[in-house]
């Protein structure tokens, strides 16, 4: 805890010792008052020419710089430690432990609460390929990367988008129809679509009816991803981009894109993030949520207006 203030007329007969030649031990002696202390009057009186209270900015901090230091530690060492564990590790060290004290020391030391990222699970097999592929395109020119026509598959639900939304409401109206986002069980519907794209624009969206195997894929290549490379003006030697699904990498596949001369960037394994048609789907299902489809054929609709 933090002691009483020496009066305002002990601090300045401290700075007429000083004055006088006396040295800070026989001070402390002499006035009762510690040698710490008396050095730091001192100090300050060299500094700013007073041993009156200076103006304080805003309200002294309840938390000591130890146990704002100590705070910041455990959050680096677990950036995902509660501020429940927060609080009682600063209760145990006999320091504040209020929520708002305790968040307003990390934010001060510029950590934030933020909901974490989702991203692939990596073991160092794919890091290394993610790495790898990375440095062989680094030097890659913008004309090559014009040439690539990217692609993917996504689901779409009817009422399935996790996406959170902000109201204006006045207190008491959270229920209101006009304040909820409406939800059914298992998402009301889905449609599952394949899509590519290029620097050029979007190409064909196709909407996948029933389960999706190797002979369903080759047919929608065959139907959309040529046509799509007509479309956009691509040429002949494009570069076709998808992942490394097994209904991708199958014989028949192989064969279609061996037999049509089609030129398959190679793909790291779990490295979705890679892909900028990830970026179009977001877009995609941003816009169909705000639109509020009533049923799967109005949903469809959407998407290929969009």
């Amino acid at each position: 805890m933090k002691s009483k203030e020496l009066s305002v007329d002990l601090r300045d007969r401290i700075v007429f010792r000083h004055r006088s030649g006396e040295g800070y031990k026989k001070m402390s002696a002499a006035l009762k008052v510690l040698m710490s202390t008396v050095a730091s009057i001192i100090w300050k009186w060299k500094k700013f020419g007073t041993t009156r209270t200076l103006p304080r900015v805003g309200r002294p901090a309840r938390l000591s710089d130890r146990g704002r230091r100590a705070l910041v530690r455990e959050v680096t060492r677990n950036p995902m430690v509660t501020l429940t564990e927060l609080q009682c590790c600063s209760m145990k060290r006999g320091e504040p432990s209020r929520r708002t004290t305790i968040t307003a020391a990390l934010h001060k030391s510029g950590l934030f609460g933020r909901v974490a990222r989702q991203k692939p699970l990596l073991s160092k097999k794919h890091t290394t390929a993610r790495l790898e592929f990375a440095k062989r395109h680094l030097k890659d020119s913008q004309t090559m990367r014009n040439k690539i026509l990217w692609s993917d598959e996504t689901k779409i639900e009817l009422f399935g988008l996790n996406a959170k939304r902000h109201v204006w409401r006045k207190p008491g109206t959270a229920h209101h129809l006009a304040n909820t986002i409406p939800t059914v069980k298992h998402g009301g519907g889905s449609i599952m679509l394949w899509g590519c794209f290029s620097a050029g624009g979007t190409g064909r969206l196709v909407r996948i009816e029933g389960k999706k195997n190797a002979a369903m894929y080759r047919d929608i290549l065959d139907e959309n991803m040529l046509q799509s490379t007509l479309d956009l003006r691509l040429g002949r030697r494009f570069i076709f981009q998808q992942d490394n699904d097994p209904k991708h990498t199958a014989k028949i596949t192989k064969e279609w894109l061996r037999d049509n001369s089609v030129n398959v960037l190679e793909w790291p394994s779990q490295s979705p993030d890679l892909n900028p048609i990830e970026h179009l789907w977001r877009n995609l299902k941003l816009a169909v949520h705000r639109r509020c489809p009533s049923n799967l054929m109005e949903l469809e609709r959407f998407c290929k207006e969009e």
